[in-house]
């Protein structure tokens, strides 16, 4: 981990979302050089299934060396953000650093995305941000050493990153929009950058988007935390830039990112939003021995005889029982395209579960579509479904939690043929 230098020390940092994950890693690295940190998250109870309350934070920071403040704060109410921001003024004396992590996502098209999660995303990634900044840039205008920092992409038009997700694009970019405009408009006053991973980052969103197994595939949060600690660092002058945590620490001199990773040596999935050709992706993603997963496949190669997508639903067959419909309880479709296409279905819903050529049944919860050569990797092993994803080898209509539930039947499949 980059060291501590104490340039954050006696500075007061509000910060949303840091209950757990990545607001509370950035938290605990800032209270490492003995500064103050005002908790502003929803999380007052225990989640059933999330770790970590704004209480339980505070007592982490304070044991790392700094002093904590937890405020109960829903980022869509300005009375509960004024009440916070208030609050650390008359217990901290001001506010110098602004993190604006708080963010919400559902990874679904246009037509499965209720407009319920539209909003939310909308009132916690754009609107919260906004109004947080607002409320709280009066008080950074005081400050010896003021900064906004939002977890958010660089600004990415490539259609690549609209198509499968729209609504939570759009709120992303909304944060990253506030680092834009804000930073022309107080250049000179407050510094406003905007940070985001190169890798995924292993956190309670992560798991439920990924599954148990993604977490391999992942850095810590600590990356993140190091990124943020160089560019809260910075004089106000070092304002407007969309920055990668790599790269900020690459210039530090950092050079072993193991030391982040979750499983060193593991193959990492890239973040979403990031520019780089998928080509050069591929590359640098096959020299850590990843799946090439973003490579468009081969004109030239020779499908297997027998039928590749027969046969694997055949494999599908063997494996398919009472017990995985018990515990998947959904029915998916696949509508494949290229050299072997056509319709296909897989029922994981009634009775030992059933799965062949043709629509399915009943109306499917989830709708892949893709190509049929990537469809026979994906089952096979060699392509990860995250990864199909991301790159927009696969498209997914429905319940973004049902299509997760895929890759533990992939698993099952995988050692049914060892």
């Amino acid at each position: 981990m980059l060291q501590n230098t104490g340039k954050l020390a006696g500075l007061t940092l509000f910060i949303t979302g840091a209950s757990r994950g990545i607001g509370k890693a950035i938290a605990l690295k800032a209270a490492r050089d003995g500064a103050n940190v005002v908790i502003a998250a929803k999380t007052a109870e225990p989640h059933p299934k999330l770790p970590g309350t704004i209480y339980t934070a505070a007592q982490e920071v304070e044991a790392a060396g700094g002093r904590a403040l937890p405020c109960v704060v829903d980022i869509r109410d300005e009375q509960q953000i004024g009440e916070a921001v208030q609050k650390a003024v008359d217990t901290f004396g001001g506010i110098d650093i602004l993190v604006n992590n708080a963010s919400a996502i559902s990874l679904t098209g246009t037509l499965s995305t209720p407009m319920k999660k539209v909003d939310l995303m909308l009132g916690i990634n754009l609107r919260g941000t906004y109004l947080t900044s607002k409320l709280v840039i009066p008080h950074l205008l005081k400050s010896r050493s003021p900064h906004i920092l939002n977890l958010s992409p660089p600004l990415n038009l490539n259609p690549v990153w609209f198509k499968n997700h729209t609504a939570y694009t759009m709120a992303k970019y909304g944060m990253s929009m506030c680092v834009l405009g804000m930073a022309e408009e107080f250049r000179g006053q407050i510094a406003v950058n905007a940070l985001w991973p190169k890798t995924a980052i292993q956190t309670a969103a992560m798991d439920m988007l990924g599954g148990s197994d993604i977490g391999k595939q992942c850095r810590t949060a600590d990356i993140i935390a190091d990124a943020a600690y160089v560019i809260l660092s910075q004089p106000k002058d070092y304002t407007g830039h969309f920055l990668v945590d790599e790269d900020v620490l690459k210039q530090q001199g950092v050079r072993d990112f193991d030391q982040y990773a979750i499983q060193p040596g593991h193959p990492l999935l890239p973040d979403f939003f990031l520019d780089e050709a998928p080509e050069l992706l591929a590359q640098q993603m096959e020299q850590h021995g990843a799946t090439p997963a973003f490579k468009p496949p081969s004109s030239s190669a020779t499908p297997a005889s027998g039928g590749p997508i027969e046969s694997t639903f055949d494999t599908i067959k063997g494996v398919i029982n009472e017990d995985v419909v018990k515990a998947t309880q959904a029915i998916y479709q696949f509508d494949l395209s290229g050299e072997h296409s056509g319709v296909w279905f897989l029922d994981l819903k009634s009775g030992s579960g059933s799965a062949g050529q043709g629509q399915p049944p009943i109306k499917p919860d989830v709708v892949m579509t893709m190509d049929s050569s990537d469809f026979s990797k994906m089952f096979s092993g060699k392509l990860k479904p995250t990864m199909a994803f991301m790159s927009g080898k696969l498209r997914i209509k429905g319940d973004m939690s049902l299509a997760i539930k895929l890759d533990k039947l992939m698993g099952r499949m995988n050692k049914a043929k060892l």
